[in-house]
């Protein structure tokens, strides 16, 4: 393991091991990513398409899928050679490493039954119930972050630790645990429903992910700004080959991966609250579906055209590149008043 700052020979320039950390990501995946292609077009592990979707997708059956390996291959070699251990950045690898075993096997599922939909909604998430769980507790006990939440603009922060039980000498904070598990499966299922689409999860999360990084060195956090760096720059890399017409997809094992970093990172950077507004689009994806199937069951009509709502606007005849650098600037504009929101309770505490 490297110490970056004596590969730079000058340690009072920590920032620019975050800037090579996004570089490094970013060069790692651009050259694994060609033979992982060939391996996988090899295999005929390919993308099984919604026979329900957008008929311009139907070409895109049998294009490889499970991207994400190689971005969490590019994140975790980066964060071994760029940065020294710390609690923090260990319990984030360890949390993203397992959300991305858990979206492989849900891709492996997929392509060997030769339909859409892998995992049971039921195993999907009791297992992100199980992976929330054991990651709060460790932040708690381990890391010692408390179960506040802290909104913008108010002084005293919301205590999710007064109901609290000690189990085996493990301090449990019950409705910390139930946010966290909101936080984290919400964020791993909206990146997965947001990755439709040619480029738009790959781009989204580059950009939410470049933010956390902003933040995350803003709060002296410089193993876990190397992180999310890191991911940010993995993003990059994968977008080369992802763009319009992709060569391959992220799948379960990218989305889920890269939705319980950025989740992770929000309780570790006490941000949660303003990673709601930083990650809005996400949030409005899900919430599309969850309007669109609500909707259905109660009125048997849909409110979109087609849910999660990138394929509402392909319907209404956008181009797919449209729909995805329109949902970028979107996202940028979201990050933008996350990171003001921000500074506006780092300088308000």
């Amino acid at each position: 393991m490297f110490d970056i700052p004596i590969l730079l020979g000058n340690p009072n320039y920590p920032t620019y091991q975050v800037f090579i950390s996004l570089f490094v990501a970013a060069l790692l995946t651009m050259l694994s990513m060609p033979l992982w292609i060939k391996i996988l077009t090899y295999k005929k592990i390919g993308q099984q398409v919604r026979a329900d979707g957008p008929q311009n997708h139907l070409i895109k059956q049998g294009t490889p899928t499970m991207g994400g390996v190689i971005i969490l291959l590019a994140v975790l070699i980066t964060c071994l050679l760029l940065t020294s251990y710390s609690p923090a950045l260990l319990l984030c690898l360890i949390t993203t490493i397992a959300f991305g075993l858990l979206g492989f096997v849900d891709d492996i599922s997929k392509v060997f039954n030769h339909r859409s939909l892998g995992l049971t909604p039921r195993a999907k998430i009791l297992a992100q119930i199980v992976i929330s769980v054991i990651f709060c507790l460790s932040a708690v006990n381990w890391i010692g972050i408390e179960p506040l939440i802290w909104f913008p603009g108010i002084l005293t922060p919301i205590d999710l630790g007064v109901f609290t039980s000690t189990i085996f000498g493990v301090e449990v904070p019950w409705l910390y645990v139930i946010f966290i598990f909101l936080l984290m499966g919400g964020f791993s299922n909206a990146v997965n429903l947001n990755d439709g689409l040619d480029g738009l999860a790959g781009g989204t999360v580059m950009i939410v992910m470049g933010i956390m990084a902003a933040i995350a060195f803003r709060n002296d956090s410089l193993e876990l700004a190397i992180f999310a760096a890191a991911c940010a720059g993995a993003c990059i890399g994968f977008l080369w080959f992802n763009c319009y017409p992709a060569n391959i997809f992220m799948g379960d094992t990218g989305s889920l991966a890269l939705g319980g970093a950025f989740a992770a990172l929000a309780v570790l950077t006490n941000t949660e609250i303003i990673s709601l507004v930083i990650g809005a689009l996400f949030i409005i994806e899900a919430l599309s579906v969850i309007i669109q199937v609500v909707s259905f069951k109660l009125t048997k009509k849909r409110v979109f055209l087609m849910a999660p709502i990138h394929h509402h606007f392909e319907k209404m005849g956008w181009s797919e590149t449209k729909v995805v650098i329109r949902f970028w600037i979107i996202t940028a504009a979201f990050a933008a008043i996350g990171f003001a929101l921000y500074f506006q309770l780092h300088y308000a505490g």
